[in-house]
């Protein structure tokens, strides 16, 4: 009996000894945890800068009259600050990295007239702009500093979901610099991201805490080196963060700051060809081999996917060996490449799989490069800026002549459809705003509730008439 006892007594002791060690394990291993944080924060925090913007802008002429017409006087002009993140990238020469956004006036089509720079001793530079690319939304800045410390670059490509990430920026104001945030990487590979058709999206999904004012920080893994650039954030219709942030991915990011400091512009290499991605309709009606890659459904002449003997309906599955989900992580591949490379596509053309050889060209802002020709909006409109390409495709006569955004395609049944606009029609104005891009469009589009009804001025061909769309 007493045997007995003792025996229980030794089995609940040892229970608790077990508890007890995995308990203070546990606690030891947070504490490390949170010191890894802490230890990043310390040593990359100095190579985040917060971005302050001053621009003059102009007032419409058409908004001015509207306001005296019901006896009110507007100013010619007006001062506009904003504010963003950057990351200090090379110590020696002072380059910082940061989104295209934050320097860049859309209204004036310009860079922002006074960019300063504040570092994390309260150092403030004024900086001057190296070079600039809309399609990854990205920049380069230089500023006159000594005394500063770079940021290590990460491998992007390295990156998996599950793995743990700092994010450091200046969400919201001034007096929230240098602000960390942790999470997990949550997604790779995002793409339609940015509404703009003319972009390279290949996001880093994280659900760090990202806000207005963290575009441009700093998106960080456990060793503390830079592995993406935040850029935007899916809110569900508001300004905060809901946990769903994007980050440029490093791979990229280094390719084009590499090729702005040394070129003022992206080497881009073009394909020649418009593509759908695969949807069930596709694949059911035209009886494809594979749900993943992307469906040519248009060639340009004399392009390297015409030269190479591209036909529609080809199924692009492979490039260079790396399989291909979408079209947008082919045009990726594509555009990343070097111009005058001789790459390897693998294709499904019916039911035969074929390889195909193309030397790849430097592209020019007019060629098309791999845009999806399926991108359609909520409206079921395809659109795109006027472009030299768009101009022989619709047979317009000058492109300086053209103000508005261009229909490249329409879906079925759509309440564009409905409406009764068709392909190569120029939308130039959205309810009483003049649209001079697709950035603009989204803009006005993105003021209507779901309910409202929505007044284009339609150009097409040589007269103008106004069509309501009801969604």
């Amino acid at each position: 009996m007493i045997k007995a006892f003792y025996r229980h007594m030794s089995k609940k002791i040892l229970v608790i000894v077990f508890l007890l060690t995995a308990s203070f394990a546990q606690s030891n291993i947070f504490a490390q945890f949170g010191s890894s944080f802490a230890d990043i924060a310390e040593d990359v925090n100095e190579s985040v800068v917060t971005i302050t913007t001053t621009n003059t802008i102009m007032l419409d002429k058409d908004i001015q009259n509207f306001y005296r017409y019901w006896g009110r006087e507007l100013p010619d002009e007006y001062e506009s600050k904003s504010l963003g993140s950057g990351v200090i990238v090379d110590s020696e020469n002072a380059y910082i990295v940061t989104n295209h956004h934050v320097i860049f006036d859309e209204r004036s089509n310009k860079p922002v007239e006074e960019i300063k720079v504040q570092l994390l001793d309260k150092r403030i530079f004024e900086a001057t702009v190296i070079g600039l690319d809309k399609a990854t939304d990205l920049a380069v800045l230089k500023i006159e500093a000594e005394d500063i410390k770079a940021v290590s670059l990460g491998d992007s490509e390295k990156v998996r979901v599950g793995e743990w990430v700092l994010a450091i920026g200046s969400p919201f104001s001034e007096s929230l610099s240098h602000t960390v945030t942790a999470g997990i990487v949550s997604a790779l590979g995002r793409n339609n991201v940015m509404s703009s058709l003319d972009t390279y999206q290949n996001f880093i999904q994280t659900d760090a805490a990202i806000n207005p004012g963290n575009s441009g920080g700093a998106l960080l893994n456990m060793q503390g080196e830079l592995i993406g650039i935040n850029a935007a954030i899916a809110s569900g219709g508001g300004r905060a963060n809901a946990g769903i942030g994007f980050a440029i991915p490093s791979a990229m990011v280094k390719k084009v700051m590499n090729d702005l400091i040394a070129k003022g512009y992206v080497v881009r290499s073009f394909l020649g060809i418009y593509m759908q991605d695969i949807n069930e309709d596709l694949y059911e009606t035209l009886d494809l081999n594979t749900r993943n890659g992307a469906i040519v459904s248009d060639i340009v002449e004399d392009s390297p996917a015409d030269k190479a003997g591209f036909e529609e309906g080809d199924v692009i599955v492979k490039f260079e060996n790396k399989e291909i989900s979408n079209g947008s992580e082919l045009k990726n591949l594509v555009s990343s490449s070097e111009p005058g490379s001789r790459v390897k596509i693998e294709i499904f053309r019916g039911d035969k799989k074929k390889n195909l050889f193309v030397v790849l060209e430097e592209r020019s802002d007019e060629e098309m490069v791999s845009i999806p020709k399926n991108d359609y909006s909520e409206l079921g409109l395809s659109l795109r800026n006027p472009s030299e390409s768009l101009m022989e495709r619709f047979d317009f006569d000058d492109i300086s002549n053209i103000q508005g955004v261009i229909v490249v395609d329409v879906q079925d049944d759509s309440p564009a459809q409905k409406a009764g606009i068709v392909e190569g029609d120029i939308i130039s104005r959205v309810g009483r705003k003049k649209i001079f891009n697709t950035d603009d469009f989204d803009s006005e589009i993105s003021k209507y509730d779901d309910k409202d009804k929505i007044l284009f001025l339609v150009k097409r061909g040589d007269s103008s008439r106004f069509l309501t769309l009801n969604r």
